[in-house]
């Protein structure tokens, strides 16, 4: 078993992520969520989906991107 980095939670199903060449050990996906999903620049949110990147900055939709002064993104086409 092993315990979780989030919540410290030591379970038989834990799993690892391997992401930008760093492991991790989750007991769960709200876990890894937590730990590893980005956060919109404009609303705050996780970002879970692809979002939306300008520059160096994410978004997690191109309303929020648009919000915070980006022009040319779409959400879709």
């Amino acid at each position: 078993m092993a315990v979780c980095e989030v919540c410290g939670n030591d379970y038989y199903l834990s799993f690892e992520v391997t992401a930008a060449g760093n492991s991790h050990v989750f007991d769960s996906f709200e876990c890894a969520i937590q730990k590893l999903a980005p956060i919109c620049e404009h609303c705050g949110v996780r970002i879970v989906g692809h979002g939306v990147e300008a520059g160096e900055s994410i978004y997690c939709c191109a309303h929020c991107a648009r919000q915070a002064g980006v022009e040319g993104l779409q959400d879709r086409v």
